[in-house]
């Protein structure tokens, strides 16, 4: 919900077919934007009165809207001028934009037709829509030209231009785990931690977690313990920078011991403190029950 006092933000995603718009609007949503996808203008009034009404978090939007929604397009025009005209929300335009022997060459690798040529060549569709994109191309505040420009490159611009904060788009989830349940499906890392010695045959430890201080310690104290936390710790501070130039948006680290309730719980909230400074970082421990219970 944007608010009459604050300042919602709405990108408009536009440009030429082929030229990245699809690596565009996911990009956007990897940064927290509500994304459309073809959105017809005569929608978008509606839409922006959602953002200013709903009771959920509509502040930064981004919509694509281009030549597919052409039976709306050349009303397109009037609706931003409208728009821009609201004070409670901010409107840029951002167009994507080829040479025509890259979108030419990008047709003939997906083997897709033009949208306003279905039955010619692309190249015939390609003048054509640049003919009618022209003015919404001069109204727009940033233009990419994506000719040579490989998707991750794109995906970078996008996120060095709109992310509110350097490093706050990548996520970093810290999961614990119980090998006798299976590793989880959903992991990037997984690491055992079985060697460790195991609470779990200490009497007064054994109904516990790694959430309680006495549990923690007894873990942490442990010489095997801080090795592994001093070598794991040094590969993770030298790959999460390699996923983050990679494009990905998080990195998944699952911690497993035997049951998921000790030594995984221990580590696993011992990384989702350490990384907290660095990325965005959320926990989950999967199959600890205790846990679990006082959550519910």
């Amino acid at each position: 919900m944007v608010g009459k006092n604050e300042v919602g933000e709405l990108v408009i995603i536009s440009g030429m077919s082929g030229a990245g718009k699809t690596v565009a609007i996911q990009s956007f949503e990897d940064l927290g934007y509500y994304c459309v996808d073809n959105l017809p203008p005569t929608l978008l009034p509606t839409f922006l009165e959602l953002m200013v009404t709903s009771t959920h978090n509509y502040d930064r939007v981004a919509v694509v809207m281009d030549l597919r929604g052409r039976d709306f397009f050349e009303q397109l025009f009037q609706v931003i001028k409208e728009v821009e005209a609201v004070p409670y929300i901010d409107v840029r335009i951002l167009f994507l934009d080829a040479d025509d022997r890259t979108l030419v060459k990008r047709y003939k690798e997906t083997r897709r037709n033009h949208p306003l040529a279905p039955h010619e060549s692309p190249l015939k569709g390609i003048e054509q829509e640049r003919k009618l994109l022209s003015t919404l191309k001069e109204m727009a505040k940033y233009i990419y030209n994506t000719t040579g420009m490989k998707p991750k490159e794109l995906r970078e611009k996008i996120m060095d231009q709109f992310s509110p904060s350097s490093g706050g788009t990548f996520q970093v989830i810290v999961m614990s785990f119980g090998y006798k349940h299976g590793i989880p499906i959903d992991t990037d890392l997984a690491l055992d931690v079985r060697f460790l010695p195991n609470p779990f045959y200490i009497e007064e430890l054994r109904e516990k977690t790694g959430l309680d201080q006495e549990v923690s310690s007894y873990v942490l104290q442990q010489k095997e313990t801080g090795q592994f936390i001093e070598k794991l710790t040094n590969l993770l501070d030298f790959c999460i920078p390699q996923y983050v130039q990679e494009g990905r948006s998080q990195i998944v680290i699952a911690i497993g011991c035997t049951g998921g309730q000790h030594r995984s719980v221990t580590l696993a909230e011992y990384l989702y403190q350490f990384y907290q400074k660095k990325y965005a970082t959320n926990i989950l421990h999967r199959d600890a029950p205790l846990i679990n219970a006082k959550v519910l």
